[in-house]
């Protein structure tokens, strides 16, 4: 079968939106604990680092799954991470990669 523009297409949003996740989860961790750090509150917002941790986690499972969508392998891994990207909340890239994953998994190995 030909390759297509459909999992490249969704492996590339699977990236771009892993990327602001990580992005996103690294700068409240780093935020909070830097004002932690300024002793403006350190014992009531420390666990408000937390809060990035799942979208770095998240993050890097959209990663992952967007570059084996790239490479057209583990079809599963690439819609687990088309899934990811919507449950971290960015529904229209999230969307866009599962709907793109899904029509191109006949070209997947």
């Amino acid at each position: 079968m030909d390759k297509t523009w459909r999992p490249t297409t969704g492996g590339l949003l699977c990236i771009i939106a892993g990327a602001i996740h990580v992005i996103a989860g690294l700068a409240a961790i780093v935020g909070i604990l830097a004002a932690g750090m300024l002793e403006l509150a350190l014992a009531e917002t420390a666990w408000l680092s937390l809060i990035g941790v799942p979208f770095v986690i998240l993050g890097i499972i959209s990663i992952v799954g967007g570059v084996y969508a790239l490479k057209r392998r583990l079809w599963g891994l690439a819609l687990a991470g088309s899934i990811c990207t919507i449950i971290a909340g960015n529904l229209i890239y999230g969307t866009l990669a599962v709907i793109f994953v899904t029509l191109g998994k006949g070209e997947f190995e």
